[in-house]
């Protein structure tokens, strides 16, 4: 699914990667616990979370996510998109909650790439 698909689904804003959004997604999950994502997360995939630090940004870099979703139209600290754009991650905001961003993006097709996550 292309990162443009991902911000219709779940009416994202995009804070970073205006230029990815032909990028394509490959799996996604969600955590609010950064070791969780380091166990589990996989290159290309998204990350649904509603961490606002610039430790989620960090870490998506580390595992190489293909986009970040910070849910519950949290408001994002210009220092973490900063982090972001020099990451060239791109970030998104929703307004749903985690729970109902992650059921949406199930049901047009996203899938943890384990089958769970």
């Amino acid at each position: 699914m292309k990162i443009s698909e991902i911000c219709n689904h779940l009416k994202a804003r995009v804070l970073v990667g205006e230029d990815q959004l032909d990028n394509i997604i490959i799996g996604g999950g969600a955590a609010d616990l950064m070791d969780d994502v380091l166990a589990a997360a996989a290159k290309g995939c998204v990350l649904l979370t509603g961490v606002t630090t610039e430790h989620v940004i960090q870490t998506a870099k580390i595992v190489q996510v293909g986009a970040i979703v910070i849910v519950r139209g949290k408001k994002i600290p210009q220092e973490v998109i900063e982090l972001a754009r020099s990451y060239n991650i791109a970030l998104l905001v929703t307004q749903y909650s985690l729970f109902v961003a992650c059921g949406r993006l199930y049901m047009n097709g996203i899938r943890g790439l384990d089958g769970s996550w």
